[in-house]
């Protein structure tokens, strides 16, 4: 039990439904689609779209989602596919000849947005109320508008320089940043939530609002095509799994990197890490040091799931067994492992239970903070920048092509405990996740800590040489660490963002929403 003498938050208990997620007008909505008889998928989609509205910087239409389902009466796991693809036009060597990367703040970095075609077969396929009744929250208030909130308006100053032509029209008030408590419409958005609510995919896909995203991509270069929006599909597939402490993780298979995180605990799993201290430096070292193992070997493989070949050698127990061997309890590894690459923060999770237990694990970016700073001339569509997740190294499995997917960071999560659905979790923050699942796992399986506690530990992450760390760890701790050889830095934005619910075999819900954000476990 937490010291209520000091600031935080509970537990959220319930028992006939729970959303958790990173802002409370969201929350609230997908509790009164509940309310009205919706189930988990129709709440989960219902609060995903308006968090486009709520948090624009994060994520929108103009971007790709993922998700696990859990339906009701069962314990099974499906796995969504919502990730858009390259467009067809596209030429790695041409790329290769303006540098080394794709410059993410370009429309070479544009890939097409295929969250929308994922909601709308959700919904079809698994809702209960249809999609016009999933989609209303957010038609009503990207007309009328909603306050910025605090982490929102702190991002949106941030990220908001990266705005570029009429992207500046559309998501800038009166050509400045909002600040808290500013309200925020987008009445284009409205439209076009409209049109897909009615039409459904071709609404967007399709005639003018395709067309007005295409002709505003090729005319700041892009190749991409009617055709290639035509053709955008989401696809079901199954989850990936492993086990650590008693527990099985769930993840989304490739694209995404769900494997990165299952392969971290795996190497974990060789260290007894529930015998050190919770709060104290050697676990963030044994965790740093296991990262970049961990993600060297996701920018080794990880790709497009046709096009990657070493997912079962990433998955492999000698695999985590090798890797495990090289981290030593007094030193650093090589400075050529150099953790993950830059992080950014900008994505949205959220997670649904309803009263029949379905459980919807959906997380929904852009990519970097504002995408890729574009959007389209008449409706201003945010478009994503998904496609600096490729590689221009000739050969790589994910190296840019035509059609292709690209690497993903974002990973929603579930949890199985001897065969039953103990938990939807997901944790925000870009190349942080696979850690921050791992870390998350660990503080429930090794530490016993309850969802709210587990989400409020402070955090630490191995980000290129650099090891960041909260302010939340102490002074010793940080010093600890720099004598061991990290570089370590206290970063000027907190690590990522969790949102987090489990489903009791006494019926009872328990929710945790991350106090990094601005969010709400609610339940009724």
């Amino acid at each position: 039990m937490r010291d209520f003498h000091l600031p935080g938050r509970s537990t959220t208990y319930a028992t006939n439904g729970m959303c958790a997620t990173s802002h409370p007008l969201a929350a609230k909505v997908a509790i009164q689609i509940l309310e009205a008889g919706g189930n988990a998928a129709d709440a989960a989609i219902a609060g995903a779209v308006l968090l486009g509205i709520c948090e624009p910087q994060m994520t929108g239409i103009g971007g790709d989602c993922f998700a696990l389902i859990s339906p009701a009466g069962s314990d099974d796991v499906i796995a969504l596919n919502g990730s858009g693809r390259a467009p067809s036009g596209i030429d790695a060597e041409a790329l290769r000849a303006k540098g080394d990367v794709i410059e993410p703040k370009s429309v070479d970095a544009v890939s097409i947005p295929g969250a929308v075609d994922a909601f709308c077969t959700l919904s079809k396929d698994y809702g209960a109320l249809g999609l016009a009744a999933s989609l209303a929250p957010s038609v009503y208030y990207a007309e009328h508008g909603v306050p910025v909130a605090p982490r929102v308006a702190f991002d949106w100053a941030v990220d908001g320089p990266s705005l570029q032509g009429t992207a500046k029209d559309h998501y800038l008030i009166s050509g400045r940043t909002p600040v808290a408590g500013s309200i925020f419409r987008h009445p284009k958005q409205a439209e076009v939530l409209r049109r897909i609510a009615t039409e459904g995919r071709d609404g967007f896909y399709e005639g003018e609002v395709a067309e007005d995203m295409v002709s505003s991509l090729r005319k700041m270069g892009g190749t991409h095509t009617l055709d290639d929006f035509a053709a955008t599909s989401c696809n079901y597939t199954d989850p990936i799994s492993g086990g650590y402490g008693g527990l099985e993780l769930l993840e989304h298979p490739p694209n995404g990197q769900g494997a990165t995180a299952i392969l971290l605990l795996n190497i974990l799993s060789h260290f007894d890490i529930a015998s050190l201290d919770p709060m104290g430096a050697e676990r963030i070292h044994i965790e740093a040091e296991a990262t970049k193992l961990a993600y060297d070997a996701r920018a080794r493989f990880l790709a497009d799931a046709d096009h990657m070949t070493r997912l079962d050698h990433m998955l492999a127990p000698e695999t985590a067994a090798r890797l495990a061997a090289l981290i030593k309890p007094d030193a650093v590894l090589p400075p050529a492992l150099t953790g993950a690459e830059a992080v950014h923060k900008d994505t949205i999770y959220i997670t649904v239970v309803d009263k029949d237990r379905m459980a919807v694990s959906l997380i929904y970016s852009i990519f970097h903070g504002f995408g890729s700073g574009l959007a389209s001339d008449k409706f201003g569509i945010l478009f994503q920048n998904r496609g600096a997740g490729f590689t221009l190294e000739p050969g790589h499995a994910n190296e840019v092509g035509p059609g292709k997917r690209p690497m993903h960071t974002i990973i929603p999560g579930m949890l199985r405990q001897s065969g039953q659905l103990m938990s939807s979790f997901g944790v925000m923050g870009g190349q942080y996740q696979s850690t921050g699942h791992a870390r998350f796992v660990s503080n429930i399986a090794d530490f016993g800590l309850d969802p709210q506690q587990a989400l409020d530990a402070p955090r630490a992450f191995a980000e290129m040489n650099h090891l960041k760390v909260e302010r939340g760890y102490s002074p010793s701790v940080r010093q600890t660490l720099t004598d061991l050889g990290h570089d370590v830095v206290v970063p000027d934005t907190a690590i990522g963002g969790a949102q987090a619910i489990f489903i009791g075999q006494d019926g009872v819900l328990r929710g945790a929403s991350d106090h990094r954000k601005d969010g709400i476990a609610l339940g009724y």
